[in-house]
């Protein structure tokens, strides 16, 4: 099969790869187009881009999907068929009518649950235990076109945003993979999803990272793990945006304390926060302008001591 790919970060990456261990023939592959980044704001390459010229491929870039000069390549390249994982970028109407096949879409999550721009990080932060993979044809709306395959993967209770997201990264391009097999040997049907449970995961913002101590420990942990490792969950301590990874929820009663308060900062057994029910345990920190450590090796630095309270 003849397959224009589009992707961006490296969530893409396995499911590009895997058209090339499947025999299909990536005509073309679109990335976004290489952006300022690190101190010295050199341009970066995006982790399909760099995936495509180690194989060789035709990368293209385009700022405007809508330049009819962009869609006029798109029609010389005569693919059957349009793949697009974590493009980040809503495809126009004539680009999604243009393939014989269609364009299909792998998503971070068991549409119709959590259609949008962050499944992954919300299926943490909402506490489900169970996350997949979607592979499903476009339409305009987003998310919202027929499922044509779909693959579980469990949350583990220790489980990050960034761990989630390396294990679907693999489960998608293997469904990917039987969806494209199967959908070449017309066994596929489309299933049209159920308008009737949708959900919706936005797209993550600094300020949906702050952390409401009043919350249950539970919950805390929960979007600490789900903004990990971007953006971050963090809270005010001595006026200064401090970020929190790594939180073991108790359900330990400390009545009288005000949420937020530090419990325990103990250079060996670690630091401890009230919420408004239950204990927190915070096992890493990252201090405004410095790396991310250990929440005892910032102790030791006197980060912080009990009575302190963040905010």
């Amino acid at each position: 099969m003849r397959i224009l790919f589009w992707g961006t970060p490296g969530f893409a990456v396995p499911s590009l790869k895997c058209l090339v261990a499947n025999g299909h023939e990536v005509v073309g592959v679109v990335t976004r187009p290489d952006r300022p980044a690190g101190r010295g704001r050199s341009l970066r390459s995006t982790a399909v881009k760099n995936e495509a010229l180690r194989n060789d491929f035709v990368v293209l870039q385009p700022e405007d999907l809508s330049d009819p000069r962009f869609e006029g390549t798109l029609k010389g390249i005569r693919a059957d068929a349009s793949v697009v994982v974590a493009y980040g970028k809503k495809l126009t109407k004539p680009i999604l009518e243009m393939f014989p096949l269609g364009c299909i879409n792998v998503h971070a999550s068991l549409l119709p649950l959590l259609r949008g721009a962050a499944p992954i990080n919300w299926a943490i932060i909402r506490g489900f235990k169970e996350s997949g993979v979607t592979v499903m044809r476009m339409v305009e709306e987003m998310d919202a076109g027929p499922t044509l395959f779909q693959l579980r993967e469990k949350i583990q209770a220790t489980d990050t945003a960034y761990d989630l997201e390396k294990k679907l990264a693999l489960l998608g391009a293997e469904a990917l993979g039987t969806a494209l097999g199967s959908l070449e040997n017309g066994l596929l049907r489309d299933e049209v999803q159920d308008e009737s449970i949708v959900t919706y995961a936005p797209k993550i913002d600094k300020g949906m990272a702050r952390i409401d101590w009043s919350q249950q420990a539970t919950s805390i942990s929960h979007l600490i793990r789900g903004m990990d490792r971007l953006p971050g969950a963090w809270s005010v301590l001595m006026d200064k945006p401090t970020k929190l990874f790594k939180a073991v929820p108790s359900i330990e009663s400390v009545p009288g304390v005000l949420p937020g308060a530090v419990l325990e900062a103990d250079s060996i057994s670690g630091l401890k926060v009230a919420t408004g029910q239950g204990v927190l345990e915070i096992q890493e920190i990252q201090p405004p302008g410095k790396k991310r450590m250990s929440a005892c090796s910032w102790i030791r630095g006197r980060g912080t001591e009990v009575g302190q309270r963040f905010q």
